[in-house]
């Protein structure tokens, strides 16, 4: 049933054009070097930076790190020590390290 309000969607809608478009694109068709544009996708345009950058869900990579991640053991109390005091440890021991490193620099 047709009805003349206007659906909320949360993307744009596509225009009568872009629909006629994406229909004519579905016809089977290969081009001379071998393309198959049957599995295509219709995007909203903007290139394909924009079009990874709409699929992309998770953040990347930090580019540039202020810390470096390494692998290290400690022995059990220390980490009970401080996991016990809640959420934030590992901040707090690299504060910690932070602080005896200074005290060792003005000890010598």
């Amino acid at each position: 049933m047709q009805t003349d309000r206007k659906l909320k969607t949360t993307s744009p809608t596509f225009s009568p054009k872009q629909i006629a478009a994406a229909r004519a694109a579905s016809a089977p068709r290969t081009t001379r070097d071998g393309i198959d544009w049957n599995k295509g996708v219709v995007t909203r345009g903007g290139g394909v930076a924009q079009t990874m950058s709409d699929l992309r869900r998770t953040r990347g990579r930090n580019k540039k790190p202020a810390k470096e991640q390494v692998a290290i053991r400690f022995d059990p109390d220390v980490l009970h020590a401080f996991r016990a005091a809640g959420p934030g440890w590992q901040t707090r021991m690299n504060t910690a390290l932070k602080e005896w490193l200074l005290e060792r620099k003005g000890a010598r």
